[in-house]
């Protein structure tokens, strides 16, 4: 019972949500050309990358980022070649992040599969991760979209510092919730922002709905982060480790904000458990007590719903229409998913 009674403090999602698959259904056919678009760009004749292509194509991954570019495309025009251009160059990226982010966390699962560190071990995953970075710049060369380069350039840049700050704050052990915010803006957001803003450049010129829609993409980056870090303290099947963040002593918001409630010697010996290498699972689960027992899994849903809601005042400064609901609604199963 004591589990189950975190993951619903975790969840604390309202009802009805709507699921991805009803949120996607409008833009359909759109996805269907995106997924041909993504395909084709994989095309190989190394025998050995083709079968971690074809791998990679049965894991089926929920496509969150060509969605979002799809949706702002919409949103703010129509979506056009330049539009499906945008998703492909993103959810490339996105995957060589992944890929390369297993290799680092040494982590065994990706989306209920094996990861592709795990089959093919850490060599040729790193290679394959950089075979789809190559891919990426050759969409972006090849259709002349420089200034979405540019947009994707920066993230690329601000994803690798947030990861670094992350690592370092890791290390030190003096991680606060400022530094958590940079950190997850950089790591997270910023790729969010990209999906955002590539959708807008894709489809309008006008500047300030572009820089609306950067300001979207960075709220909804923040909202995200923060709900995958509630996810890592639930038990629930997600598709990766359970607690793999407090086994990597990667410290995220609902431990800073226990801690903000705790007695000097409560912080100082949570410190020390939490920088402990090789934890056992009853250590893992005495963590997730003291965060529940502290406040931090309530601190930490008020901040995401907080930053969704930012999401959501600046969407609505939108018309109404179809997009505009189809928008919001993904902002708030971002928020509520359970994986």
């Amino acid at each position: 019972m004591k589990n189950a009674a975190t993951e619903d403090k975790i969840d604390n999602r309202p009802a009805p949500i709507k699921s991805l698959n009803e949120i996607q259904k409008p833009i359909a056919s759109e996805l269907a050309t995106f997924k041909t678009h993504f395909r084709k760009h994989l095309d190989t004749d190394v025998f050995l990358l083709n079968r971690i292509v074809n791998y990679l194509m049965r894991m089926k991954g929920k496509q969150m980022r060509p969605i979002l570019v799809l949706l702002s495309a919409r949103l703010c025009g129509e979506i056009n070649d330049r539009s499906y251009v945008a998703a492909t160059m993103i959810e490339l990226l996105h995957t060589a992040t992944l890929i390369h982010d297993d290799v680092v966390d040494n982590a065994d699962q990706r989306r209920g599969y094996l990861s592709i560190n795990k089959v093919w071990k850490n060599k040729a995953s790193v290679l394959f991760g950089d075979f789809l970075l190559a891919k990426g710049l050759l969409v972006a060369v090849d259709t002349q979209e420089f200034e979405l380069l540019g947009v994707l350039s920066t993230a690329v840049k601000r994803m690798s510092e947030g990861e670094l700050r992350q690592l370092k704050a890791s290390k030190l052990q003096n991680m606060t919730e400022d530094k958590y915010y940079q950190i997850i803006s950089e790591k997270t957001g910023s790729l969010l922002i990209a999906c955002c803003e590539c959708g807008a450049i894709s489809a309008s010129a006008d500047e300030p709905i572009r820089e609306r829609m950067r300001h979207i993409g960075h709220h909804i980056g923040i909202a995200f982060q923060i709900r995958d870090d509630l996810l890592d303290y639930s038990q629930r099947k997600t598709g990766k480790t359970a607690g793999n963040d407090i086994y990597e002593r990667k410290i995220t918001l609902p431990f800073i904000a226990a801690l903000e409630t705790a007695s000097l010697i409560e912080q100082r010996k949570m410190r020390w458990l939490y920088r402990r290498k090789n934890k056992t699972a009853a250590e893992v689960e005495n963590i997730r007590d003291f965060v529940k027992s502290k406040g931090g899994f309530e601190y930490a849903h008020h901040k995401m719903e907080h930053h969704a809601g930012l999401a959501l005042s600046l969407l609505n400064e939108f018309p109404e229409s179809e997009t505009r609901d189809l928008f919001s609604e993904f902002i708030r199963f971002v928020i509520y998913r359970k994986k």
